[in-house]
């Protein structure tokens, strides 16, 4: 059972959220909150109960303490909680924060239930979330970094089958997108993933793609070019 604390300023917004994730057998709404600072109280009283969240599911925009805000004490207190951003604003400068802060995932608030309950459950695997053009948007809006003369050695490291994932997470594309495009299964695709993270030393797919944006000729090319 996946326990998921609710941090929702709009109580029928809230209602609704917990009424389709109680209809998923393997959820199980465990605490609510109206904003940052009641979610972070929450999770400190759920903690010293032993009965952590695994998953939270934060909204951005709410009174007292914002979303953003509350991920960073929660993630600074409680390094391996599990938060998954859910909101109506799809704004690269939040989404960046959060994930700054540690959130794991950004999903829009209009996002089908059976997606949402799916994304859950990625988030609970371990894995990060990112709702249709998140990405992209969130890649295309950061700062270009200074080119170097040479990627770094992990980038290079990558098979013509990884670079050709990552070139798709630069797009924005979700697991199931890239495993339809290149006839693969997802599980073949998270392996992938996995393998293009611990070549290029970091933690998720942003990160990685962020990398290789500010290479983007030698991702382009068929195969790393010669040093």
């Amino acid at each position: 059972m996946i326990r998921v604390l609710l941090v929702e300023d709009q109580e029928i917004v809230r209602r609704g959220l917990k009424t389709l994730l109680e209809t998923k057998k393997d959820l199980q709404v465990i605490g609510e909150a109206g904003n940052g600072q009641l979610a972070v109280q929450q999770v400190e009283l759920l903690y010293a109960a032993s009965t952590p969240p695994d998953v939270i599911l934060m909204d951005i925009r709410m009174p007292v303490m914002d979303g953003v805000e509350a991920t960073r004490l929660i993630c600074q207190q409680f390094p391996g909680t599990k938060i998954l951003v859910l909101t109506t604003f799809n704004d690269a400068k939040y989404i960046a924060e959060a994930i700054q802060f540690g959130a794991k995932g950004y999903l829009l608030k209009d996002t089908p239930a059976e997606e949402l309950a799916e994304a859950i459950r990625s988030i609970h695997r371990g894995y990060t979330q990112f709702g249709p053009g998140i990405l992209e948007k969130m890649v295309t809006q950061a700062p270009p970094k200074p080119q170097l003369e040479e990627p770094p050695p992990g980038l290079l490291d990558l098979t013509a089958r990884e670079r050709e994932v990552l070139r798709m997470l630069v797009a924005g594309a979700s697991n199931r997108e890239i495993a339809q495009t290149l006839f693969l299964s997802e599980g073949t695709i998270r392996n992938h993933i996995s393998h293009i993270l611990t070549r290029l030393n970091v933690r998720d797919r942003t990160q990685a793609a962020l990398i290789a944006k500010a290479f983007p000729a030698w991702l382009d090319a068929s195969s790393p070019p010669s040093k």
